[in-house]
């Protein structure tokens, strides 16, 4: 008897699961986003990029900005990520773009 309510349970778990993956699917061709948004936006990352070259204190650009110190190191690892990624790409297109002999 137990196995036939596990096997029942089983069913509707999957049916919950593929509702929910097309709903978000659907979601995602509309242009809906989940997830919490964004602390800083573009042009507050760049300002913090900026002031943390000029080698201003982490706690100045943090109250500044009104981030904690956990964004502040979070940002600055996303924009390297993407900096040695652009890096790279560029590189790959420079070895392939040259003719060995």
């Amino acid at each position: 008897m137990f196995h036939v309510f596990a096997a029942l349970a089983q069913f509707e778990r999957e049916l919950v699961r593929e509702r929910t993956k097309a709903g978000l699917d659907a979601a995602r061709l509309r242009g809906r986003r989940g997830g919490r948004k964004h602390k800083l936006n573009e042009g507050q990352t760049k300002t913090l990029l900026a002031m943390a070259g000029q080698k201003i204190p982490v706690e100045q650009i943090c109250a500044s900005l009104s981030i904690s110190e956990a964004t502040y190191f979070r940002c600055l690892r996303a924009a390297r990520s993407v900096t040695q990624g652009t890096i790279a790409s560029l590189a790959l297109a420079v070895l392939l773009s040259v003719d060995f002999v």
